[in-house]
């Protein structure tokens, strides 16, 4: 009992000494927002998630993703998002924060930046296997089919798990180059960027101007493929028309082929020419129409 009541006094004094380091950082910055709501209220009115200290890793990341979003959305200053994150802490993470800012940082005296508050977050609320497992992700991030954001977006998440190798801006824009694709790596190395936003912003550029060529390289070889294909239409159409059709293993003339001996309809005979020369009372011999078979000259 005397410990839960320990534990309670000691929450009711983080929140009073977090609310008084509030009060005062807003003291001290110029009056610009001409009687506005305070940074605390519009962080209240965007009605952030709280966070109990639940070992869960979905949980604790959808939590700092969150509120980040939130610091993004009301332009919040670095020096304000520890006081307002650990504003949200309920119950064992509270008690947590408690602890750590009495023992470490002097009861609010010493400052706490926003990524080392990020940094002992994940430590003491994410399971060290866990973390092993990201950071081990983090160093061998590639790109691959992700597009620029996508990979900037996975980047971002997996680098907080490992800070000691991003210490700076510098080191963050090479990591980030290095696991860019091979084609858009070697468009960008030749230049030096100094901060990760330099960096990305070349690859979106580089990427954007890649993609528009690939799609007029593309376009332009629809249309010659187009005419190729009209034309090899064309040259079937007309081989198909006078070649010859296969009639099990022998090949039989085509009937549009000139001078082809074609089966009569009168006497059964192979013969040329298109016209019987019995029906038509002409000798079979010659043709002539001046005498018969057996007065032809050709006989004689």
């Amino acid at each position: 009992m005397q410990g839960l009541v320990q534990a309670m006094q000691m929450q009711a004094h983080t929140q009073a000494a977090l609310q008084a380091q509030l009060e005062a950082q807003q003291a001290q910055v110029p009056a610009q927002d001409h009687g506005g709501p305070s940074i605390m209220e519009r962080f209240k009115r965007m009605l952030p998630p709280s966070f109990k200290g639940e070992s869960d890793l979905l949980l604790d990341k959808s939590w700092m993703r969150e509120i980040e979003k939130i610091f993004r959305a009301i332009r919040c200053a670095d020096e304000d998002k520890v006081t307002l994150a650990t504003y949200m802490l309920q119950e064992r993470a509270d008690v947590w924060w408690a602890s750590l800012l009495r023992t470490r940082f002097e009861d609010g005296v010493v400052d706490v930046a926003w990524d080392e508050f990020v940094r002992l977050f994940r430590a003491k609320f994410v399971p060290e296997h866990i973390q092993d497992w990201m950071q081990q992700e983090f160093l061998s991030l590639t790109q691959g089919s992700m597009t620029v954001l996508e990979y900037e977006a996975r980047f971002a998440e997996l680098s907080k798990y490992a800070p000691h190798i991003v210490t700076d801006e510098r080191r963050k824009a090479k990591k980030f180059m290095m696991g860019l694709k091979p084609s858009l790596r070697t468009r960008l190395v030749a230049f030096h960027h100094h901060t990760l936003g330099e960096a990305l912003s070349a690859a979106c550029r580089q990427e954007g101007e890649m993609q528009q060529y690939l799609e007029e390289k593309k376009a332009s070889q629809k249309r010659p493929v187009a005419t190729f294909q009209r034309q090899d239409k064309k040259k079937a159409v007309y081989h198909t028309q006078h070649r010859s059709v296969a009639v099990g293993s022998t090949q039989v003339p085509s009937v549009h082929s000139p001078g082809v001996k074609k089966e009569c309809p009168h006497c059964g005979k192979t013969h040329s020419g298109s016209e019987f020369w019995m029906v038509a009372g002409k000798c079979l011999k010659c043709g002539s129409s001046d005498h018969k078979n057996k007065d032809c000259p050709r006989l004689q």
